[in-house]
């Protein structure tokens, strides 16, 4: 399941980019390190709290794109082994020091999603996936063989991310209204940006541009399937656990955000389970 060398110039000026946002990220309110090591702050949403926390307790754990390590260790704390995996070396170096300073045990590996297969001979229990993982990848039936590649028999693929609905939307609009903006559909070509700050508090980047895919809900659904996993769920959520347009308003009582006016108009994450079957 190696990557496509067609796509090697995007990756590259994507690892330039997360190289330079883990430092950041690393010292934002956003993600708050300190209050993590603390043992205060959780960076789980109560989604992936409610459906994935209770089945970690004494399994073994694979985190595919683990950026630096922080939602990795903290399902480590629910009771897993865990394993993270990201293609910044930045990432992973900021995940080992995140791993020794709490004192939570992790292991961390540098490698492209695409290549894990690779360089990690091992099955797990589940395979996690985060929030703003798959807009980095342009193949999602390839991701989701490596998944599935990982996966013991019995063993259960858990997704959490943006809806890709919501990823078409302009953000940069301040007058409510939802505007589809960029490709919903898997495209060859992706999307180029140039923001000039990463999506936390701190200050401005040099590597600031950036290219992302999208992935329709279908297209990820069936790339699922096809890799030979059965589905258990797939839930749609109103909120999302930052603030994608100016829009919205927090969530009381969570560390979440959805919109001001009418928030069933938008579905903002989804998470979706699916099972390797034993035979």
């Amino acid at each position: 399941m190696p990557r496509d060398p067609k796509h090697e110039q995007y990756y590259e000026a994507n690892r330039e980019h997360w190289d330079e946002s883990t430092g950041i990220h690393e010292r934002s309110q956003f993600y708050d390190r300190a209050g993590f090591i603390a043992g205060g702050r959780s960076p789980l949403t109560d989604t992936e709290r409610a459906e994935l926390g209770p089945l970690v307790a004494g399994k073994r754990l694979l985190h595919l794109q683990c950026h630096f390590g922080m939602d990795t260790l903290e399902l480590a704390r629910l009771g897993a082994t865990v394993t993270g995996i990201d293609f910044s070396p930045a990432s992973i170096e900021a995940a080992k020091r995140l791993s020794v300073d709490s004192g939570i045990p992790g292991r961390f590996i540098e490698a492209n999603v695409y290549d894990a297969p690779e360089v990690l001979d091992e099955r797990f229990d589940i395979v996690y996936a985060g929030a703003g993982s798959l807009v980095w990848l342009p193949d999602v039936r390839a991701w989701a063989r490596v998944a599935a590649h990982f996966l013991e028999p019995g063993g259960v693929l858990y997704l959490y991310d943006g809806n890709p609905m919501r990823g078409t939307l302009a953000d940069d609009r301040d007058d409510g209204l939802l505007v589809v903006e960029t490709a919903y559909f898997e495209t060859d070509e992706p999307a180029a940006y140039d923001d000039t700050f990463t999506y936390t508090d701190g200050p401005p980047m040099t590597n600031h541009r950036d290219y992302e895919w999208g992935h329709g809900l279908g297209e990820v659904v069936t790339a699922v399937a096809d890799a030979g996993l059965r589905l258990d769920f797939l839930h749609e959520h109103r909120e999302a656990p930052w603030q994608p347009f100016t829009f919205m308003e927090p969530v009381p009582g969570a560390r979440m955000w959805r919109l001001a006016d009418r928030p069933e108009r938008l579905p903002m994450m989804y998470s979706l389970r699916a099972t390797k079957p034993l035979a």
